[in-house]
């Protein structure tokens, strides 16, 4: 163990890529991928240590990377995002390719055991969460956050699976009362990243990335079912010269949602130098509202299910893989990812470019814990 970025961290190193999972809260990253030729590393760091900032919970003061919220946004008994988020992970086994860990989360009486590993030849984390002892309906979902800071204005592209419903944060996602600023008009439906409403008139492209300077505002988007043409749901990023992507089973996270953080937040520990990144954010939710609003069902009347029935006596494996692959000059925004037989993809771009990545995308249709 060492400290990464001010906290005490586990290490994995393959010849794929080497990563770190931060002890409190579970945070993944930095991830530094071993691409031929050069290593990219995606995930974000806060622009803050946590020392800095010892009485913030640790979900802010470690905040980087991905990490599991359970429940997703605010409680009443508990940090927000869940212990899961912020408490203090055992590391349980460690080999060559994978870390283990558990938690009896203090909130929820869940006990999780999060499961990292990495494969041969595969440019990618697969992340696992098996969560037993939990009782009732509980919103959930994963959190990556991405840094393109240093992209220029608009050059990242952006691009989920098709979806079914979509809306801006209802409401007011950044407060002006706590120095916050948001461009996207609250509540607003959208069919089309191309052209979501501005609060000022108008619409905007949120498949470009950065943009939007001094701004922090919040999407949501319902993912369309699994079908055998297309057994899983993704999300993807094209930044310098290669290519983030999410593969996710839609039934287990059934929204993707975007933070998209660049300088909106000017209160103290954001000082408006939160800039540049953005969360691509699968889960079952409404919005990140917490978990008592989630348990509304505020969209049953579309069929849109925003919390999960847990069985104590159950368990729930939930299964994310993100990875990266090169990507030719030119290559654009990701229309489609689609099985390209076994532990393979293949990703097209608005222009019908097209790579083949080696990933096992069976492993999240895939329902059983290994």
């Amino acid at each position: 163990m060492q400290a990464i970025h001010g906290e005490t961290s586990v290490h994995l190193t393959s010849p794929e890529a080497d990563l770190d999972v931060t002890l409190r809260g579970g945070h993944l990253a930095p991830v530094v991928f071993h691409l031929p030729g050069r290593d990219v590393s995606p995930y974000a760091l806060a622009p803050w240590e946590p020392a800095e900032y010892p009485e913030l919970p640790p979900l802010l003061s470690v905040l980087r990377g991905d990490f599991l919220c359970l429940p997703f946004g605010g409680q009443d008994q508990g940090p927000p995002h869940g212990c899961p988020a912020n408490a203090e992970w055992l590391l349980t086994h460690q080999s060559e390719r994978s870390l283990e860990f558990c938690m009896e989360a203090a909130d929820s009486g869940a006990r999780i055991e999060k499961i990292i590993t990495t494969r041969a030849g595969h440019h990618a984390v697969y992340a696992e969460h098996r969560v037993t002892h939990l009782e009732g309906d509980w919103n959930y979902g994963t959190h990556p956050i991405l840094d393109l800071s240093g992209l220029p204005e608009g050059s990242g592209r952006i691009s989920t699976s098709p979806f079914r419903w979509a809306s801006v944060f209802p409401g007011m996602f950044s407060d002006p009362a706590a120095g916050e600023t948001q461009a996207l008009a609250g509540g607003a439906r959208f069919s089309d990243l191309h052209e979501v409403p501005l609060a000022a008139g108008g619409t905007t492209d949120l498949t470009r990335y950065p943009a939007r300077a001094g701004n922090d505002d919040l999407v949501m988007m319902i993912n369309e079912p699994a079908s055998q043409d297309q057994p899983f749901a993704w999300s993807a990023a094209v930044l310098d010269g290669y290519l983030w992507f999410c593969l996710k089973n839609p039934a287990d996270f059934p929204a993707t949602m975007l933070w998209l953080s660049n300088g909106g937040r000017s209160a103290s520990p954001w000082n408006s130098r939160h800039i540049g990144r953005i969360g691509i954010e699968e889960v079952c939710s409404y919005f990140a509202n917490g978990v008592a609003l989630s348990r509304e069902n505020p969209l049953a009347d579309q069929g849109i299910a925003t919390v999960r029935h847990f069985e104590r006596h159950e368990a729930v494996v939930l299964k994310i893989v993100q990875g990266v692959a090169l990507v030719p000059e030119g290559f654009g925004r990701v229309r489609r990812i689609v099985p390209d037989g076994p532990q393979r993809v293949r990703v097209s771009d608005e222009l019908d470019q097209t790579i083949q990545v080696p990933v096992c995308w069976e492993f999240v249709t895939d329902r059983e814990s290994h």
